[in-house]
């Protein structure tokens, strides 16, 4: 559980889970954001794309559920004394992932700062997503209120 004083810039971790992108992860969140690109459902189309891979993994995740898993996996680390999150940006979709991908996630602490409060400070984070073969799939930074320790 780590705290805002626990936090040191130019620290980088390699968070602990990995998660196997599967089809119920990329068919039920796509439609339900009524995203129906051929990319993510066509199956056809994306074996005879350049980007797809034959067989039954060639169709892409949507790259939203690509953010939502490094960020998610990352949170074990990075939120669990977040009191407020105050942003996300620099989002960067850096290599496609397809069904069968395996995703990590790392984070690097890029700046700390005071929030004007004595309970409180402010995490700049960069998060780094990786697949199975090392390629960078996602970066962004994300700005965070976290939780000091109590003073005695």
């Amino acid at each position: 559980e780590n705290s805002f004083e626990d936090f040191e810039v130019g620290t980088v971790m390699r968070h602990v889970r990995g998660k196997t992108m599967c089809e119920q992860d990329n068919v039920g969140i796509t439609l339900q954001v009524l995203n129906t690109a051929e990319g993510h459902f066509n199956e056809h189309v994306m074996q005879q794309n350049s980007m797809g891979r034959e067989g039954w993994n060639a169709r892409l995740q949507f790259g939203g559920l690509t953010i939502s898993m490094i960020i998610g996996m990352s949170m074990q680390d990075t939120g669990e004394n977040a009191l407020k999150e105050l942003s996300l940006d620099k989002i960067r979709l850096k290599n496609p992932v397809f069904h069968g991908d395996t995703l990590y996630a790392f984070s690097e602490v890029l700046e700390k700062q005071d929030a004007g409060r004595e309970d409180a400070g402010i995490v700049k984070f960069k998060h780094y997503g990786v697949n199975q073969d090392d390629k960078v799939v996602f970066e962004g930074e994300r700005r965070v209120l976290i939780k000091r320790r109590p003073s005695r």
